[in-house]
């Protein structure tokens, strides 16, 4: 079975001013700002001395970023908000309809008559989402909820 949220990084590099240059195993590499849940969340505010910060690491597996202290912050999450950050709206929307569904790629190509191949550009953000494709995102869920009820 495959994993819904495969997302994983390969590695990571401090880039200052709260900011994080990950290198994800899907070969992208994109910059993400961290600046907001470091000050908004409390177990991160050690994070806001820039020394602590920039000793980021590679979890294991590549599943989490850590900091000194058992600070962690998850892939997925961190997928996201770079996805967010870097102008891929479309791409986050529709892995978020993966997730909430538990689909793997495998499984949302079936239910939107795909290729894997083409959902995983899609995940991954290196092609942009149709918009015909997450209507029918859409429309695949409310037919769900539709059957359900």
């Amino acid at each position: 079975m495959s994993e819904t949220k495969a997302v994983r990084v390969a590695h990571v590099k401090y880039a200052g001013e709260y900011t994080l240059r990950l290198r994800w195993v899907n070969g992208k590499t994109m910059s993400v700002d961290l600046r907001e849940p470091v000050h908004r969340l409390k177990g991160m505010r050690p994070l806001r001395d820039q020394e602590i910060f920039a000793l980021a690491t590679k979890g294991e597996g590549g599943h989490s970023v850590v900091w000194p202290g058992e600070i962690d912050m998850g892939a997925d999450r961190l997928w996201e908000m770079t996805l967010e950050q870097n102008g891929h709206l479309d791409a986050l929307e529709f892995i978020r309809w993966r997730w909430r569904h538990g689909l793997s790629l495998s499984d949302a190509a079936e239910a939107l008559g795909l290729s894997r191949r083409q959902v995983a550009y899609y995940a991954s953000g290196e092609r942009p989402v149709p918009r015909t494709v997450l209507l029918a995102c859409k429309g695949w869920e409310a037919e769900r909820e539709a059957a359900a009820a």
